[in-house]
């Protein structure tokens, strides 16, 4: 009998040992953790390979040997890196357009190991947002595109990218801001959502998750480097407008609106009853423009578009560039000592409006032929 106990004594110790043991990575499965499991096979390393006329090329062991000149233009290739994330089975990727622009080679590995070459669908420099597709003979894993509209202070954010070349990275942290603005490379970057999630060099193009598995957002840059905690994701309602034209038309169309703003001064504030310090001030309104038609009138103070406040005139007319033609967005407006809100919708840029904006604006006389414009005049 005790030789009987002497048997089955380890098993026992093995299978309490075990079952506590799946208890507790049971317990330890946090949302995160779920994120992560349900979300990294949709998440692509991508390199690229560019070309780039080099100055100087190494000389040859026969031209070293009997001294060739060497020390003329050659060729050379320039390697990159950085993140994507599949959205559709059939093989779309969003990523940064910054990651892919100029690339003559684009390579997708997914975290399984599959490779691919990526053709270029659609991108956009203003944006810095790109479309991939990829070629595999059977459906790819997916994340779903969510919204940001309803992006929380404080709640948990997951990225997943490829810093530095180290694929299937995690990092966690908060939503930190929204709608939020910077300046950087003599540009104005605008409706940014700010997280403390570490985003290195290699995480533009992957995505930014919520709790529930879902893009909130895509990681596009590091503001003041990577050591202060602060980075920045394209929100994904900018994402899907985006993207959408990018799949449709291989690049986004220009929109126009057909009004003219100018920062607010202090005093033009001051006599139109505004007592808050951001805004921009209508200066003209084209007629039959969408402007127009959505009842914009000139001297009004715009406060807000499609959610977010307007600090001066640049923020507004970046802005307005996020939104394609057709895709309406709400406009806040201060008149006549009252807050009014307008559904405004952005239509395509009319070619009539080519020369008579070029005449006014840059004195330049323009005429447009079989889709080229030709510079016929210069104002005296």
């Amino acid at each position: 009998m005790k030789a009987g106990v002497m048997r089955w004594g380890p098993l026992v110790v093995t299978l309490l040992a075990s079952s506590g043991a799946s208890a507790d990575m049971a317990r330890r499965r946090d949302a995160v953790v779920e994120v992560v499991q349900k979300v990294s096979p949709a998440v692509v390393y991508i390199g690229t390979e560019q070309e780039v006329e080099s100055r100087f090329r190494r000389r040859s062991p026969l031209e070293e040997f009997f001294g060739g000149m060497g020390g003329e233009q050659g060729r050379q290739k320039i390697e990159g890196l950085g993140s994507g994330v599949i959205i559709d089975p059939t093989g779309i990727i969003v990523t940064n357009d910054h990651v892919i622009r100029g690339a003559s080679a684009i390579h997708v590995v997914l975290a399984d190991g599959r490779s691919y070459d990526a053709e270029v669908i659609g991108s956009d420099a203003g944006n810095d947002l790109a479309v991939l597709k990829v070629t595999a003979k059977e459906a790819l894993p997916i994340a779903r595109l969510g919204t940001s509209a309803d992006l929380m202070i404080g709640e948990t954010v997951v990225a997943i990218g490829s810093p530095f070349g180290l694929s299937k990275t995690v990092t966690a942290g908060v939503v930190s801001a929204v709608g939020r603005t910077f300046r950087a490379d003599n540009r104005v970057y605008n409706d940014f959502v700010q997280t403390d999630a570490a985003i290195n060099p290699g995480n533009s193009g992957g995505p930014l998750l919520n709790v529930d598995g879902e893009i909130i957002g895509i990681n596009t840059a590091i503001f003041g480097g990577g050591a202060q905690g602060i980075g920045f994701a394209i929100p994904a309602d900018k994402v899907r407008r985006i993207v959408d034209e990018l799949t449709r038309f291989g690049k986004v169309r220009p929109s126009w609106v057909g009004l003219d703003a100018v920062d607010l001064t202090p005093r033009a504030a001051r006599q139109l009853g505004w007592d808050r310090s951001y805004g921009a001030l209508v200066t003209s309104v084209e007629a039959g423009s969408p402007a127009d038609q959505a009842g914009v009138k000139r001297g009004d103070i715009v406060a807000e578009l499609g959610g977010s406040r307007i600090q001066d005139a640049e923020d507004f007319d970046t802005r307005v560039r996020g939104y394609p033609a057709r895709s309406a967005f709400p406009l806040v407006l201060f008149r006549e000592g009252a807050s009014r809100t307008v559904q405004l919708t952005p239509s395509e840029f009319p070619p009539r409006m080519v020369e008579s904006l070029a005449w006014d604006r840059l004195g330049l006389k323009v005429k447009e032929s079989r889709g080229v414009l030709a510079l016929t005049g210069v104002r005296a």
